[in-house]
C-alpha cells in the first residue's frame, strides 16, 4: 500500500485501502495473468477459448456467445471484452475476461457484415466493419465505452472501403493495415483513440496482403500473416508512436497462414488458428515482440477452425 501522510478516519483509511488492491496490480503481475480470449469460426460456431499468454499448452473452453461468430472483431479492457460477433449480425457480446461463462448483450453496430477488425484502449473499443450485409466493402470506423453498454457510435473513415484489415494499438493510436480493396493493400493508417476522426497514412506493409491480423504492447506493434499470392508467413512490426513503413519480423512457425486471429499482452504475441494450403488448423504459436524471430509453438484451440477473432485484457492499448 502507498505511504500516505496525516491523519485519516477509518473511513478514508479502507477507501484508499479498497483503491490499492484494485488498481495497482503490478505490471508484472498483470501481464503474467493476462488472457488471450477467442471468439467463434467459421460455419455455426458460438465457442469461446481461452490460454493464459504468459505460459505454454492447450486452449481451455470460455463458455459461449449469445449467437455464432465468423469474421468477428475483439475490443478490451483490463475487465471486459467485448465482440461483435459480425456473421452477417450486428451483435455485440460482452464477457468479464478474468472469469469464465457464456457472453451477455452488449449492443448492436450500426450494420451488419463480416470482417470486423477491433483495436481499443484501456477505455474506448473502436471497430471497423469491413464488409456489409449487402456485400460491400465499408471504410466504417466506430466505437464504444467498454465499460457501458449500449450501441456503436461513428468515429470517422478510413481512407478507402477496405476489407480484411488488421487492427492493432498503444494506448493513444490505433492502427489499420492491410486487406483487400478490389486489390490487395500494403497501406498502414492510424487513429487517434481518445478523439474522433478519419484514419491518416502511417507507411506501407512488406507486403500487401489480406486476412493479416494484428497485435501489440504499448509501443510495438506486430502484422502477422494472412494471403497474398497465398497463405503467408510474413511478420512486419512497427513502432506505433512514430510512422513509416512496417519492417520484417521473422515468420510464423508451422508454415505459412492465411487469415489467423491474434492478440497480445505486454511482452507476447500469439497467433491462433487460420488456414494452411486451405485446411483448417488449431495452432497457436507466440512471438516475443520485444525480439525479432521466428515463431515457437504455444500449443492447440480446442478444435481446428478460421474466421476466428481474439483479445487480451492486457493488450498495448491497456496502460
Amino acid at each position: 500500500m502507498p505511504n500516505y501522510n496525516g491523519v485519516w478516519s477509518l473511513s478514508t483509511q479502507y477507501q484508499y485501502a479498497a483503491t490499492w488492491s484494485a488498481d495497482n496490480v503490478s505490471p508484472a503481475a498483470r501481464d503474467s495473468s493476462a488472457r488471450g480470449v477467442f471468439s467463434g469460426a467459421s460455419g455455426a460456431n458460438n465457442v469461446i477459448d481461452f490460454v493464459t499468454i504468459s505460459t505454454t499448452g492447450n486452449a481451455t473452453d470460455f463458455g459461449d456467445h449469445t449467437g455464432t461468430a465468423y469474421l468477428s472483431g475483439g475490443v478490451s479492457s483490463s475487465t471486459r471484452g467485448v465482440f461483435a460477433l459480425a456473421n452477417n449480425t450486428n451483435v455485440m457480446d460482452y464477457i468479464t475476461v478474468a472469469s469464465t461463462g457464456n457472453a451477455t448483450d452488449f449492443g448492436d453496430t450500426s450494420v451488419g457484415g463480416y470482417w470486423f477488425t477491433g483495436l481499443s484502449s484501456s477505455t474506448r473499443g473502436v471497430f471497423r466493419i469491413g464488409y456489409n450485409a449487402s456485400g460491400n466493402d465499408t471504410n466504417i470506423i466506430e466505437y464504444i465505452t467498454i465499460a457501458s453498454t449500449g450501441n456503436t457510435t461513428d468515429f470517422g473513415n478510413r481512407s478507402a472501403n477496405i476489407r480484411d484489415d488488421a487492427g492493432l494499438a498503444s494506448t493513444t493510436r490505433g492502427v489499420f493495415g492491410g486487406g483487400n480493396a478490389s486489390a490487395l493493400k500494403n497501406t498502414i493508417e492510424y487513429i487517434t483513440i481518445a478523439s474522433t476522426g478519419n484514419a491518416t497514412d502511417f507507411g506501407d506493409l512488406t507486403v500487401a496482403r489480406e486476412s493479416v491480423k494484428g497485435a501489440a504492447n504499448n509501443t510495438r506493434g506486430l502484422f502477422i500473416a494472412g494471403n497474398s499470392s497465398g497463405d503467408d508467413n510474413v511478420v512486419d512490426y512497427i513502432t506505433i508512436a512514430s510512422t513509416g513503413n512496417a519492417t520484417d519480423f521473422g515468420d510464423t512457425g508451422a508454415g505459412a497462414i492465411n487469415g489467423p486471429c491474434a492478440a497480445a499482452n505486454q511482452t507476447r504475441a500469439i497467433d491462433a488458428g487460420g488456414e494452411r494450403g486451405g485446411s483448417n488448423v488449431n495452432t497457436i504459436e507466440y512471438f516475443t515482440i520485444a525480439n525479432t524471430g521466428n515463431a515457437t509453438d504455444f500449443g492447440d484451440l480446442t478444435a481446428t477452425k478460421q474466421g476466428v477473432s481474439a483479445l487480451c485484457n492486457n493488450h498495448g492499448g491497456i496502460a
